[in-house]
């Protein structure tokens, strides 16, 4: 598969299945996260990755945060199964840091970048993968669960694998409809 016919062909892949990425696709993966442009030079992501156990731990962590707003038991078991749905989830952080020319929003927005370079990546190894966030992306328990700080934001959890089924190709969208010129 070409760029172009990644990017014109991307879509999420919501039912996963093991086998998780390899080592060798994982860093492959990681290491396109950080070709994301980066203003500065100042790596304002981190890569927080769960597989077997860890994805277990991750349901933990969801369960105790919903525990905490008196979430009922229905939402707490589906709190603790949503890591499951795939064999690997990468909790992707903006580490936001004092710049004097890189506001936190552009931070934000090169870890967004990163999650996105993240999928075309596993996609382009016959990988496939979603990006979930939701209102445990902002939760503080959650934040303070995983050793985030106040500046740090979570912004999505990249839930990778091997494609459950072939989804059906989504029609593409015609980009001019969106775009003016001045």
């Amino acid at each position: 598969m070409d760029a172009l016919e990644l990017l014109l062909t991307r879509q999420s892949t919501p039912r996963l299945t093991t086998p998780a990425p390899s080592q060798l696709q994982l860093q492959h993966i990681l290491d396109a996260a950080t070709r994301a442009p980066d203003h500065a030079g100042l790596t304002p992501w981190e890569f927080i990755i769960a597989e077997g156990d860890g994805l277990t731990r991750l349901g933990n962590i969801f369960v105790g945060a919903l525990k905490e707003k008196g979430a009922d038991a229905d939402l707490l078991t589906k709190a603790s199964n949503m890591p499951l749905r795939a064999p690997m989830v990468i909790t992707v952080v903006a580490k936001v840091k004092e710049h004097p020319k890189v506001p936190a929003l552009e931070q934000h927005l090169a870890a967004g970048c990163a999650v996105m370079a993240m999928q075309q990546a596993a996609f382009a190894q016959g990988l496939g993968g979603i990006w979930r966030t939701g209102e445990l992306a902002f939760d503080a328990n959650v934040h303070q669960s995983l050793g985030l700080t106040t500046s740090d934001q979570i912004v999505g959890f990249l839930y990778l694998g091997t494609p459950a089924i072939d989804a059906p190709t989504k029609a593409l969208k015609d980009g001019m409809s969106f775009a003016r010129y001045l």
